[in-house]
């Protein structure tokens, strides 16, 4: 006899879909749970069950050797409109199961017991079940290790539900933050071409200007990247690279060069708003006199040793004079000084090869 639809079946179904299970691989995490229910309860099959629209769908199983089965030979599908629990100890002696093509055989399904798993809005998904080829009967134990391993079994499923939507909502913030922060650049642009004229107030704009778009660009990478708290190193310096290359005069070039390591979010913001400082000055300094170089951002080591950023110019300016506390340039360098301080990074600047040259060194973590 095939079971009719659950009460509530649209409801149920896209419970059911919002886990996004369905069709997914084999996990040890799953796999060990049916392992040890057909083992406790000394039966030869054991599934993870998940009752779709128009099939039942393992998500894991010992004694089957398939991943689904259509409706029409379910039993769970039947447990679904019980209650939490349900042992039939012969299948052919059952209403609900006595004409199952799978349990008519003598050979066939002979037993069955399942425990709910119940999403948290109460509506059934599917059931964590035991079954034999002979009758049979669960003692207490082993019933109440059903119902146990089929609550680790949704507890499981939960977590990955809250982490999936913990994930959406985070890739929203910062896909609204970065365009906020695109937003308040666009107006700093504006503001700076309209009363910009004084050469310290344009500074100040460009300064403002740069710290923004670091931030925006970090926000941006979180909103692509896989990780949760990290991005990639060597994409994350390459759009900073790309930014400044875009701000920058036309006979000044910028190259960036790093490894592809996980970097975690609480360096990236740092390391982007030394790196535009260093080349903002560079181009102020280095190519005042449009005289054609390059600015080059390199990345070494991460893991076990330890990260380096290295900004050098080709400008042949190899002294700099230290400017004013009081100035935008100075606030600037106060600025850079106070960013590696927070990340707990040294940072040396001076005289390098051709021009000036940068080095901020963070302490190996491990980590990136």
């Amino acid at each position: 006899m095939k079971a009719a639809p659950h009460p509530d079946q649209a409801a149920r179904l896209e419970t059911l879909r919002n886990y996004d299970i369905l069709d997914t691989e084999r996990e040890p995490e799953f796999d060990e749970v049916v392992e040890l229910a057909s083992t406790l309860c000394n039966v030869p099959i054991s599934v993870v069950n998940l009752i779709d629209e128009h099939r039942q769908w393992f998500k894991a199983e010992v004694g089957i050797g398939a991943r689904e089965t259509p409706l029409a030979t379910s039993i769970c599908s039947h447990v679904i409109l019980s209650e939490d629990f349900v042992e039939i100890h012969d299948t052919q002696k059952d209403p609900r199961t006595a004409d199952n093509e799978l349990c008519m055989p003598e050979d066939g399904l002979r037993f069955y017991a399942g425990a709910l798993l119940k999403a948290p809005n109460g509506l059934p998904i599917g059931t964590l079940c035991v079954l034999d080829n002979k009758p049979n009967a669960l003692n207490e134990f082993q019933r109440k290790a059903l119902r146990t391993l089929a609550r680790q079994v949704m507890r499981e499923m939960d977590l990955r539900l809250a982490l999936k939507n913990q994930k959406i909502l985070r890739n929203e913030m910062d896909h609204r933050v970065k365009n906020s922060l695109q937003s308040v650049a666009s107006l700093v642009r504006l503001y700076r071409s309209r009363f910009g004229r004084e050469q310290e107030t344009f500074a100040a704009f460009d300064a403002i200007s740069r710290r923004i778009e670091a931030t925006a660009t970090l926000h941006q990478m979180l909103h692509e990247s896989p990780m949760d708290d990290a991005v990639m190193l060597d994409a994350f310096l390459n759009e900073v690279a790309s930014l400044l290359q875009d701000s920058a005069p036309p006979h000044v070039e910028i190259r960036c060069e790093a490894p592809a390591i996980a970097l975690p979010t609480s360096l990236a913001s740092p390391i982007a708003v030394i790196t535009s400082e260093f080349v903002a000055n560079s181009i102020k300094h280095a190519f005042g006199d449009d005289t054609p170089g390059t600015v080059r951002i390199t990345g070494s080591g991460g893991g076990d040793e330890r990260l380096r950023i290295i900004c050098e110019d080709d400008g042949k300016a190899t002294e700099r004079a230290m400017p004013n506390a009081k100035s935008v340039e100075g606030l600037g360098k106060r600025i850079m000084e106070a960013s590696a301080a927070q990340i707990g990074a040294t940072l040396e600047q001076g005289p390098g090869g051709e021009g000036y040259r940068m080095v901020l060194a963070l302490p190996a973590t491990g980590n990136c």
